[in-house]
């Protein structure tokens, strides 16, 4: 859910750039910037993240139909999937024909609709057969109205009337109090719950940043004791968070740069800008999740078109963080954005790939390029000046003796130009793309077009 973090969002990125929004200007504090982030799992920070919005993935909308398709999922090279909310939806003040997902009634129990305790541990066992990790939604911030815990009024927050509330424009969903020490250990307990019984391997937490930090921080320790590699991501940009509860956090305000720059024609430097601005803001080595597309968003392709899309996924896949990719990208599908697809029944049409048959190509070449080659993953981003800078971001991604070089046009103007970088280069060949007959520190870019080139030895 994310309705009030756009305007936190507009005001963050404000005010990284000069503007206005005083009021949520962040600045460095030390105490978090000068500290490490906790360590992450190696898995983790090599892999690729799959979000799987579970009644929207199959023709049959529920766990099995996850589960028969996770060869699919291994070859595309993904190794963590994300299962949005598998919990009974809230029926009472829901949106749309089904309600939200994030409308959560019992946090003990899996959507009937979706199947049943059998079906999510086959799915969490064959996952693990193959190498891939299993996370879960966790909606902690608010439940549905007619949740099982409004038998417990204590437990959320009042009104100046005393009655039970929602947080900020949420109306089909009541927030809860914090503040109750009985709440902060029944939240424990759900999250405890789920790590034994299913073997799990993490969360994704909603709304995070809406959650008191010392209550995540708490849940961790009792959580590393069933599962010390456990994984938690945090729905948020929040630099505190990252200091010892979460692993990862969102790159939103990458997301939104992005979105400046393909869709109203800011500089493609504000790319460099906004990595500088969040290495000050965060602990050391904070992982972020890279992303151009999730269920809060309209579709890549919708936001910046097909080639755009493509573009934008170079980008994610090639910066510092984890990359995401939401179900369909891998195929271009374009029916699966924010509201109203959260709360109606429609499907991802798979269909796609027969008019862009380089899609799929495209996920799976860059999951492995990416997963055998550290410097892809946490290696240091060198940034290059280039003769084009209004639209075309290109710089160095190096670790030991690897170094790779990645230009990324943003724009629908095509670049004939120059890079500011020498040696010898070979270009890899993706599949959207044929190598061209220039030699670096010359490079000629189609619209909404990304190469990528490895340094060779001398």
């Amino acid at each position: 859910m994310k309705s009030r973090p756009y305007f936190a969002l507009a005001c963050f990125l404000a005010a990284s750039f000069g503007a206005g929004c005083s009021t949520f200007a962040q600045q460095p504090d030390p105490a978090i910037a000068t500290l490490q982030a906790r360590p992450s799992p190696a898995w983790l920070k090599s892999g690729t993240i799959y979000q799987i919005f579970v009644r929207s993935f199959s023709r049959s909308g529920d766990l099995n139909g996850v589960t028969a398709r996770l060869d699919d999922l291994h070859k595309l090279g993904v190794n963590i999937l994300w299962l949005m909310p598998i919990h009974p939806d809230g029926q009472v003040k829901k949106k749309g024909s089904l309600g939200s997902p994030y409308a959560v009634r019992d946090y003990y129990a899996i959507d009937p609709a979706l199947g049943t305790r059998e079906d999510l541990h086959r799915l969490v066992e064959e996952a693990h057969k193959r190498q891939m990790k299993v996370i879960i939604d966790v909606v902690a911030n608010h439940t549905a109205w007619d949740s099982v815990m409004m038998a417990h009024p204590e437990y959320y927050k009042k009104d100046k009337e005393g009655r039970v509330t929602y947080p900020y424009d949420w109306t089909d969903v009541a927030a809860l109090d914090y503040s109750n020490p009985k709440l902060r250990r029944y939240m424990t307990d759900v999250l405890l719950y789920w790590v034994k019984d299913f073997d799990l391997d993490g969360y994704r937490c909603d709304a995070a940043d809406e959650i008191p930090t010392d209550f995540w921080e708490e849940a961790r320790k009792e959580l590393e004791q069933v599962k010390p590699d456990i994984m938690m991501l945090a729905e948020a940009s929040k630099p505190e968070l990252l200091r010892s509860a979460f692993d990862i956090d969102y790159a939103w305000p990458m997301l939104h740069t992005v979105d400046d720059i393909a869709m109203n024609g800011e500089p493609a430097t504000k790319v460099h800008d906004m990595m500088e601005q969040q290495d000050a803001l965060f602990p050391k080595g904070a992982l972020h999740m890279r992303m151009s597309d999730d269920h809060d968003e309209l579709r890549a392709v919708t936001r910046y078109g097909f080639p755009g899309a493509i573009a934008a996924s170079a980008l994610m896949f090639t910066l510092n963080g984890t990359p995401l990719i939401y179900n369909g990208m891998e195929v271009g599908d374009s029916t699966q954005s924010r509201d109203p697809a959260l709360f109606e029944p429609q499907k991802i049409f798979w269909g796609s790939e027969k008019w862009h048959p380089e899609y799929p190509k495209f996920y799976a070449f860059m999951t492995a390029l990416r997963r055998e080659h550290a410097a892809l993953q946490q290696g240091a981003t060198i940034w290059l000046h280039n003769t084009d800078e209004q639209h075309v971001v290109t710089y160095l991604r190096r670790a030991g003796s690897e170094e790779f070089l990645i230009a990324v046009n943003l724009s629908n103007t095509p670049f004939r130009g120059s890079v500011e970088a020498a040696g010898n280069w070979k270009e890899i060949e993706l599949p959207v793309s044929k190598p061209e007959s220039e030699a670096v520190p010359f490079i000629s870019l189609n619209a909404f077009e990304a190469r990528i080139f490895q340094k060779q030895a001398r």
